[in-house]
């Protein structure tokens, strides 16, 4: 047999079996996908975005500047209110303290010397002189006396008279010098300058003390440490922030919600928060505040919808991104299916019923719906299998091969 010929039997042998596999191909039905319908607690929801903060706040900030020398908290940490979050290092207000305390003490004593009319060695002399010059007034003025009767008699000349009443006077003198003297101790300006010193002192002393309260930064309130990120070392100016402090047992959602879905939302709706940074894990509350105005966001209109949530752990922190769901209403028992089950045809919402091999158009009234199902009101019941999409057309009566994804085959 020639090449050609064999050839030519090569091409139409191969040409027989392609369109044998054709012919069998297209006589196998189609692979559809199945969902199931199931009987529900299904939420009709406003699915969007948000960020945490804290119902009631207040920052702790630096009184004075000076280096951190002490830090006794860390984040997420629970503080009673007047709590000591950082130490500044006041080692130049103690000694300033110390040396004000010591003038102090060396003021009071002068003023109570003063208070007492002198050093007690001065007073001590002063008072001992006056008692020797009243002696010797005492003797004096006897023997004035004394002589002036002897001259009444002439048993005593003039010259002894006024040379007694000399030693009088001159006694006399004595006691006013150490009158004097005695006053001279406790004279008006050293008292004033006395007082002055210790108004100084306690002055400067009450400056050193502030200092060294300031030192100590506290906390505003009662409340979870959600921010801090001082160092040991770090230098802190007066008003530097050093700590966010929050009651973290409830917390503040803001969200924003698209105004087509504003009418979907009321307060007191349920709210359910989820964060990725722990999975499994939700949080509940309410809406609190509907928006007052409408303001743009990108090439969206929005509104703030403000909601309360509950947080007993107090892991929900300030700061952070969520995920929020606003169940806008709630149907207990419901039939759904997944939503990519439903289809419009000749205007009328239904579903492909699986019958057999078979499926079936089946019209239905549907309910609620969340991002992945649909409630059937009526048309299906509990367990029944339904299309899901597929990018080849359905028809009614249609022979397929069922494929369920959920691999439950129920």
């Amino acid at each position: 047999m020639r090449p050609r010929t064999i050839l030519i039997l090569l091409v139409l042998i191969a040409a027989g079996v392609l369109l044998w596999t054709l012919t069998r191909f297209k006589s196998q039905p189609l692979e559809v996908q199945f969902g199931h319908a199931t009987i529900a607690t299904i939420h009709s929801s406003v699915v969007t975005n948000g960020k945490v903060e804290p119902l009631e706040s207040a920052v702790a900030k630096a009184e004075r500047s000076g280096p951190v020398a002490k830090i006794l908290i860390q984040r997420g940490q629970n503080v009673a209110a007047g709590a000591a979050l950082v130490e500044l290092d006041s080692s130049e207000a103690h000694a300033q303290l110390a040396s004000a305390q010591a003038k102090i003490a060396e003021a009071r004593a002068q003023l109570d010397l003063l208070a007492h009319g002198g050093r007690s060695t001065d007073l001590a002399e002063i008072s001992a002189g006056i008692d020797r010059a009243r002696l010797d007034l005492s003797n004096a003025q006897k023997d004035y006396d004394r002589l002036e009767r002897l001259e009444q008699k002439q048993a005593a000349t003039r010259a002894e008279v006024d040379a007694a009443k000399q030693r009088v006077d001159a006694a006399r003198l004595q006691i006013e010098s150490f009158e004097k003297r005695r006053a001279a101790l406790v004279s008006a300006p050293d008292r004033a300058a006395a007082e002055a010193r210790l108004n100084d002192a306690e002055a400067a002393a009450k400056l050193a003390q502030v200092q060294i309260d300031q030192s100590v930064v506290r906390a505003p309130i009662e409340g979870t440490v959600y921010q801090f990120d001082i160092k040991p070392g770090a230098y802190l100016t007066a008003g530097d922030t050093v700590a966010s402090i929050g009651r973290l047992n409830r917390v503040r959602v803001n969200v924003w919600v698209d105004e087509p879905d504003l009418g979907r939302v009321a307060k007191g709706m349920p709210v359910v928060i989820t964060w990725v940074a722990m999975p499994g894990r939700h949080w509940d509350g309410e809406v609190d505040r509907m928006p007052t105005e409408i303001v743009p966001l990108g090439t969206r209109q929005v509104g703030e919808v403000v909601c309360v949530i509950r947080n007993p752990d107090r892991d929900l922190l300030p700061g952070t991104n969520v995920d929020v769901e606003i169940r806008s209403q709630t149907v207990e028992n419901a039939a759904t299916v997944p939503k990519e089950a439903v289809r419009t045809e000749h205007g009328q919402p239904g579903v492909y019923l699986l019958r057999g091999d078979r499926i079936e158009w089946r019209r239905v009234e549907l309910g609620v719906s969340n991002t992945t199902r649909i409630q059937i009101i009526a048309g299906l019941a509990s367990g029944d299998a339904v299309a899901l999409f597929s990018e080849k057309p359905l028809h009614d009566g249609m022979q397929v091969k069922p494929v369920f994804p959920d691999n439950n085959g129920a």
